[in-house]
């Protein structure tokens, strides 16, 4: 893999696990939804500044991807989208404040080990 394909993936990898937590963040400051209907709550949400926000990350990130996939086999660009669960792990405890648990680090760490044995 070349090096601007493994930067292609990275970037694309990178804006879907901040849309994540963009999402999260988004979702999480609507307070005044539980009576409302359905229709309602979906343009709550859909209508949320981080929500949109991490609607473009996505989209951005997608268009990346695509070009990653056109320069590189599938079977080794989609291991990195592994990436985006540690990410969004340090994100989530250092900006959400969520909690760190031995599973958390230790599937984490099975996820990092994995993308090395499948980049060697």
């Amino acid at each position: 893999m070349s090096m601007s394909n493994l930067w292609v993936i990275l970037s694309s990898v990178t804006l879907s696990a901040i849309a994540q937590v963009s999402f999260k963040y988004g979702v999480s400051t609507i307070t005044h939804m539980h009576d409302d209907s359905t229709i309602v709550r979906a343009f709550h949400l859909l209508t949320s500044p981080f929500v949109l926000i991490g609607l473009a990350l996505y989209g951005v990130g997608t268009v990346l991807w695509l070009f990653a996939l056109k320069n590189t086999e599938l079977s080794l660009a989609y291991p990195f989208v592994g990436i985006s669960f540690i990410m969004v792990l340090f994100i989530g405890v250092g900006l959400l404040g969520e909690t760190v648990s031995v599973n958390k680090i230790a599937g984490t760490l099975i996820i990092v080990a994995g993308l090395f044995l499948l980049t060697r």
